[in-house]
């Protein structure tokens, strides 16, 4: 049995054009060169301290780390109100090099409807979409459930272009993409010969097709790069649908095969007299034609909070309880429930969060995780 303590994290982001991001965080330093002209500059970062129990080299004593987890620089600007564009870097893993997770023209042909080209988050699910800090509040990403958020490409960024839209009364929010597709399992099983994936053995090159349709039903969304929870600020009942496909997208040094992957997710929020109340719950399948049975399965994950309206001292309270379930066709389940609290001081700009954490796989010692985080934007 395992304890960590997860005692410092520090998460800053920044999101910066038209049907980006949520309007919860203002996080920005703009400069205006003239009528719709703009450059905008941001950093992040999230560091943290952890403690593990028997988390050490030789398996027997207690580790403590201080870690630079996440570094960022961003940048965003617009030449006119048709013409946008962003540049986002990240630290890449354990080290300190830098890699750029968006770089990005967005053409906003109308204020419906644009085209975006060069390498930003693919038309996915509401997980991958929010990332890890447009969802409660403390820096929580379903990284079992939503495996191309974390496994794919650049943490979930592709090279393509895409089309990015409303309809019916900027009811319906659609994107569809073609994309290059060469990291789906990044992580998990290695990439380009370095682990099991095997590119070189497939018999074509092609690309990654991606899209995704959501409704809302109450209160409008229509940002495209989204949020998993609105902490109070709407009424929320949003039903999304999403897919993506690549031919050959499964390779090993003996096997290939197509991938494809499908996800229907749901969030609800309603205001209440006292706060309000909210559930995310989503189903994902993935298809590896049996070349990855640890990538191949069912998967599933459902939360639930409530944000108190009062405020105590600077901030709301907003406890809430979460599961996840990837059950893989290798016959290895890995299950995990969180049941935390949030202190939301301003949105998703500056939030503290504890949180209890029960993880279970198939085979391997169950792991009781104890986190305390912080969340800032600047």
């Amino acid at each position: 049995m395992k304890t960590r303590l997860n005692s410092l994290t520090c998460a800053v982001a920044l999101a910066s054009s038209a049907m980006v991001a949520p309007a919860i965080s203002q996080a920005a330093g703009t400069i205006t060169f003239g009528e719709d002209q703009y450059v905008s500059v941001g950093f992040g970062l999230i560091g943290s301290y952890n403690y593990t129990e028997d988390g050490f080299n030789n398996g027997s004593d207690d580790s403590n780390d201080f870690t630079l987890n996440h570094g960022r620089l961003y940048l965003a600007g617009a030449l006119n109100k048709y013409i946008k564009g962003m540049l986002n870097t990240e630290k890449s893993g354990g080290n300190d090099n830098f890699q750029v997770i968006d770089a990005v023209g967005i053409f906003q042909l109308t204020p419906d409807f644009s085209i975006w080209a060069g390498r930003f988050l693919s038309p996915s699910s509401r997980a991958n979409l929010a990332g890890p800090f447009f969802t409660s509040g403390d820096g929580y990403w379903a990284d079992i459930t939503a495996r191309y958020g974390w496994n794919g490409g650049v943490i979930g960024r592709d090279d393509g272009v895409a089309v990015v839209g409303l309809a019916l009364d900027q009811r319906l929010n659609y994107s569809f993409g073609v994309f290059e597709g060469k990291d789906i399992f990044r992580f998990s099983v290695g990439t380009d010969g370095s682990g099991l994936e095997d590119r070189s053995n497939a018999d074509d090159d092609d690309l990654m097709y991606a899209g995704r349709l959501q409704y809302s039903f109450w209160d409008k969304e229509t940002g495209y790069y989204g949020t998993g929870n609105y902490l109070g600020a709407k009424d929320i009942f949003t039903i999304g649908v999403a897919a993506r496909e690549k031919g050959d997208g499964a390779a090993s040094a003996t096997d290939v095969g197509d991938y494809s992957q499908w996800t229907v997710d749901l969030l609800l929020e309603k205001q209440l007299g006292a706060g309000a109340a909210s559930f995310e719950a989503a189903y994902f399948d993935y298809d590896t034609d049996d070349v990855f049975l640890s990538e191949q399965g069912d998967a599933y994950y459902a939360s639930a909070g409530f944000i108190f309206k009062e405020k105590v001292g600077w901030g709301q309270f907003m406890p809430f309880v979460r599961y996840q379930n990837f059950d893989a066709d290798n016959d290895v389940e890995t299950k995990r429930t969180d049941f935390g609290v949030n202190y939301i001081m301003d949105g998703y700009n500056a939030s503290v969060t504890a949180v209890y954490k029960d993880l279970e796989v198939d085979g391997s010692d169950d792991a009781d995780i104890f986190d305390v985080s912080v969340q800032l934007q600047f």
